[in-house]
C-alpha cells in the first residue's frame, strides 16, 4: 500500500522532526489530555537554536516548559485559554492571553489572523486505509493540522481511535515520531460538600430528555451522579469527563430523545482519566468534531431542552458574569461559556445556567457582588444571563429589571453578605430592604 511507503519515509527521531521549527515561527500544540509530550520535549531542545517562536494552544494537561523564565527570548506562549501550567507566566508578562470564544479560535487560523507554521499533534496509529485518529482531542487540532504549513505527528499506540470528524491521512502529515506513552490524564477533582449542595439545585432544573453540556470542575462532577434517576438524557458539549460513564452504563444517557444527532454524544475532546480514554476507544456512541462545530450556537440550539452548565468567578447584582479573571489577574479564558449559553437560550425548552459557590476564600468573600472587581472581564453580559445557581437556590434573571435581579441574587447570596448587598442597593436606589418597605407601609 502506497501510504505505508509514505509512512516509513516520514519516520523521524523527535529531534529530527522538530528541526522544522525556525526562529519567528508560530507553533500550534494539541491541547488537553492529547498534548504530544514527546514532541514538546524535543521542542525544548530547539531552544538554543531559535528566537521569538510563538506557541499557541488552549489549556494543556501536561507540562509547559516553554514558559519557564529561562526560555524568554526563545519561546513565548499565547494562550487562547489559560491553564494552570501557564497562568503564572501570563500574569508575570512572560506569556500572552488572547480572549476568544472557543467557537471562533479556528477562524483565526483560517482567516490568516493567526497563521500557523507548524502543528504538533498526537494521533493513533494508521488504520488499513492510512487514516490516523485524533483520538481524544479533535477540538481545534483538526483545523490546525489542515492549515499549518508543516505537520509533525506523534503516533502513539496508546491513543484511542475515535469516531466522527476525527481523522487525518498519513499523506497529510510531514513528519512522524512514533511513541508509546500514557496520555496526559487529568487529576481527579475532589468534590466538596458545597459543590454537592450547588449540584442539587442544578440537578433540579434537569428534566428527562434534556441534552447536557458541562464544563470542567467540581460542580459539573457533582451534578452528573445526581442524574441517575433521569431518563434518556443526551450530551452535546465541547468536552466530556469520566462522569458520563456511569450514566451511559446505567442507560440514563441514551440520546434517544435528541432531535439533533440522536443517539450520539457530540463532543470536541475528552478530559479525564485512562478509564475515560479506554471507554471512548472505538465506541460509536461518541462522535468527535472540531470545536467550531460543537460550539456553534446555531447547532447547539437545534437541540431541544439544551441545558448548559457553566461556572463563574463573580456575578454582580445586574447579572454580569466574570469567568476569566480575578480582577486584573487572568485566570482561565472565555472558553465555551458564551457559545453554549447562547445556544441553550435559543433552544426550545433550553436552560442556560451559571453555577457558582456563594463565597470564595473560605467564606470571606462573596461571589455575588455589587460590582465586579476593577479589571474583571465580563464574559457573559447581563443581557444573556438566565439562571444563576448557588448552594442557596436558583435565581432566574431573564426579562427581569435591575431591581428584580438584585433581589433574586441577594436571595441566593450567602446570608452573612446579604445586608452589605442591600446597603449597596439602597445607596444606588435600586432596591430597599424588605423590612424597610414594610415599615413604610405601616405608617
Amino acid at each position: 500500500m502506497s501510504w505505508e511507503i509514505e509512512y516509513k519515509k516520514k519516520l523521524r527521531t523527535p529531534d529530527e522532526a522538530l528541526r522544522c521549527v525556525q526562529s519567528g515561527m508560530r507553533v500550534y500544540i494539541q491541547p488537553g489530555c492529547a498534548e504530544p509530550e514527546t514532541l514538546v520535549e524535543a521542542l525544548m531542545q530547539r531552544a538554543p537554536h531559535v528566537q521569538d517562536v510563538e506557541i499557541v494552544h488552549m489549556m494543556t494537561m501536561g507540562k509547559a516548559p516553554y514558559v519557564a523564565p529561562e526560555m524568554a527570548g526563545h519561546f513565548r506562549h499565547n494562550a487562547v485559554f489559560i491553564g494552570g501550567n501557564v497562568r503564572e507566566a501570563v500574569n508575570e508578562g512572560r506569556a500572552d492571553y488572547t480572549p476568544v470564544y472557543l467557537s471562533e479560535i479556528e477562524e483565526l487560523f483560517e482567516s490568516g489572523a493567526m497563521p500557523l507554521d507548524v502543528a504538533l499533534i498526537e494521533v493513533s496509529p494508521p488504520d488499513s486505509h492510512g487514516f490516523c485518529s485524533f483520538g481524544i482531542g479533535v477540538d481545534t487540532t483538526l483545523t490546525a493540522a489542515r492549515l499549518a504549513r508543516y505537520v509533525v505527528a506523534q503516533v502513539n499506540d496508546q491513543m484511542p481511535r475515535t469516531y466522527g470528524d476525527s481523522f487525518i491521512h498519513v499523506n497529510k502529515i510531514d513528519a512522524i515520531v512514533e511513541s508509546s506513552r500514557p496520555l496526559c490524564a487529568m487529576k481527579k477533582i475532589e468534590v466538596t460538600e458545597m459543590q454537592v449542595a450547588i449540584a442539587r439545585n442544578v440537578a433540579g432544573l434537569i428534566e428527562d430528555g434534556a441534552v447536557l453540556q458541562t464544563g470542567i470542575g467540581g460542580i459539573p462532577d457533582a451534578v452528573l451522579p445526581l442524574l441517575m434517576d433521569r431518563k434518556d438524557l443526551g450530551v452535546h458539549s465541547e468536552l466530556v469527563s469520566d462522569g458520563v460513564i456511569p450514566l451511559i452504563d446505567a442507560g440514563v444517557v441514551t440520546g434517544a430523545r435528541k432531535n439533533f444527532k440522536p443517539r450520539k454524544i457530540i463532543l470536541g475532546f475528552a478530559l479525564g482519566s485512562e478509564k475515560l480514554f479506554d471507554y471512548v476507544d472505538n465506541n460509536p456512541i461518541f462522535e468527535f468534531h472540531p470545536t467550531a462545530y460543537t460550539n456553534d450556537p446555531a447547532l447547539i440550539a437545534r437541540n431541544d431542552n439544551m441545558v448548559a452548565i457553566n461556572s463563574a468567578l463573580q456575578v454582580d447584582l445586574t447579572g454580569q458574569v466574570c469567568s476569566d479573571s480575578i480582577g486584573t489577574y487572568f485566570y482561565s479564558g472565555i472558553g465555551g461559556q458564551v457559545d453554549f449559553l447562547r445556544g441553550a437560550s435559543r433552544s426550545r425548552g433550553g436552560k442556560p445556567i451559571i453555577a457558582l459557590s456563594s463565597t470564595a476564600k473560605n467564606g470571606t468573600i462573596s461571589r455575588i457582588t455589587p460590582m465586579l472587581e476593577p479589571g474583571a472581564g465580563v464574559v457573559t453580559s447581563r443581557g444573556l444571563i438566565r439562571y444563576v445557581v448557588t448552594e442557596y437556590g436558583v435565581a432566574y434573571l431573564h426579562g427581569k429589571s435591575i431591581r428584580e435581579r438584585a433581589k433574586a441574587l441577594i436571595d441566593i447570596a450567602h446570608p452573612k453578605f446579604r445586608e452589605q448587598l442591600y446597603d449597596y442597593c439602597e445607596h444606588t436606589k435600586w432596591l430597599q430592604r424588605p423590612q424597610a418597605k414594610e415599615a413604610v407601609s405601616t405608617r
